[in-house]
């Protein structure tokens, strides 16, 4: 399954689709990059006059290329056009460090802590164009065909 074919079975479409591209992607790890555009609906009111992506849009995006991403690789066997994966984020925990302004381009790393009964847990970072670590967390979600 190449990322294309990941991308197109994410249950996510514009404006919560937080996926561009995946450039690395095993078993045990993922890579994947988004850029917030700048006309992004959630920088209206993020804050008045300087914008920043709020923290729970940076928690999604390393949701979807660090968990749900990487699920739907390792359930790459079981799934088709008519078998869809089922999702749901069980929890997560960040610490945030550094802003992300609108049109900043971030990577997400992801490295797989357990796959167990359908229980996907990962350690996750974003990181920005200058690969300055913006934040990182543990991320849990339960995926399943």
């Amino acid at each position: 399954m190449n990322n294309k074919q990941i991308i197109a079975l994410l249950p996510y479409q514009h404006p919560f689709l937080f996926v561009d591209d995946l450039t690395e992607i095993s078993t045990e790890t993922i890579t994947g990059h988004y850029t917030f555009p700048s006309d992004a609906y959630f920088y209206e009111g993020h804050f008045k006059d300087h914008p920043v992506t709020p923290g729970v849009i940076l928690t999604e995006c390393m949701a979807q290329i660090g968990v749900v991403c990487l699920g739907i690789y390792l359930l790459k066997d079981e799934l088709s056009k008519d078998i869809l994966p089922q999702i749901a984020l069980t929890s997560s925990q960040m610490d945030f460090f550094l802003p992300i302004y609108p049109g900043e381009k971030v990577t997400v790393v992801s490295e797989k802590e357990v796959f167990r009964f359908n229980k996907l847990k990962c350690n996750v970072k974003l990181f920005n164009k200058k690969e300055e670590l913006v934040c990182r967390g543990k991320i849990s979600g339960m995926i399943k065909t």
